[in-house]
């Protein structure tokens, strides 16, 4: 278990044993990793669960109130599991009741952490299986039926909604909505403006400096992260 700001011992033991009971049932090894973080003494804990199932690694993440979030975390954890080891997976429900979108006109906000990383190839229904799996509200992804960077997310009225870097034709195998639009070219200066600007959760843009696509989204604190990839596709 770790821990990111003050969290009462008392709530760490609940989370940890609200998660052991589901893992308990024999439907996922080790290792697993959770994280309760404190939202800036909001009164709100963030609980993530990482866990490797098996058919594949699983994430959840939900925000809650201290003395609830023991409880979402593990009952998503639960339905997490259960619909990853089906074989005939149901996607996940969208809009998601326990976890609406962090989208609000705010004033600018810093981009707090920055992530470069080795973006996989896929092709848009592998990124989206991957997106749910993970549980993110996006995912960047190089797209191996145009070879552009792109992103998956969640939004109507599929589901699912592909946006690639320039080309906007639909993908094969994956029914979702196609953004008709290419993504706009942007510094993260300038991207942290129109997210904030316009009460964006997310926002995929092509950085001019290096032609590639970057990922800047909300995180629970209200700042903002920025996921890019490394050099080279």
């Amino acid at each position: 278990m770790v821990t990111s700001g003050v969290v009462d011992a008392g709530e760490v033991a609940r989370t940890a044993r609200a998660v052991g009971s589901v893992l308990g049932r024999g439907r996922a090894g080790e290792p697993v990793r959770i994280r309760l973080s404190n939202l800036a003494d909001s009164g709100v804990l963030l609980a993530q669960v990482n866990v490797r199932g098996q058919r594949g690694s699983v994430r959840v993440q939900v925000p809650g109130p201290v003395g609830f979030v023991a409880a979402m975390v593990s009952e998503r954890l639960e339905r997490q599991l259960a619909r990853m080891m089906s074989a005939a997976a149901a996607a996940r429900v969208w809009p998601d009741p326990a976890r609406p979108p962090l989208a609000e006109v705010t004033e600018q906000r810093p981009i707090a952490r920055r992530k470069l990383c080795a973006v996989r190839r896929a092709d848009p229904a592998t990124a989206a299986r991957m997106m749910d799996a993970r549980d993110y509200d996006a995912h960047l992804f190089v797209d191996t039926e145009t070879g552009e960077d792109a992103v998956v997310y969640w939004a109507g009225p599929l589901g699912v909604r592909l946006t690639r870097q320039s080309d906007i034709r639909p993908a094969t195998g994956l029914a979702c909505t196609m953004n008709p639009h290419p993504a706009p070219r942007l510094t993260a200066a300038e991207a942290a403006d129109r997210l904030c600007r316009f009460g964006l959760p997310h926002l995929f843009f092509t950085d001019p400096a290096t032609t590639r696509g970057a990922l800047l989204y909300r995180r629970y604190d209200g700042d903002l992260a920025l996921v890019q990839p490394v050099a080279g596709r």
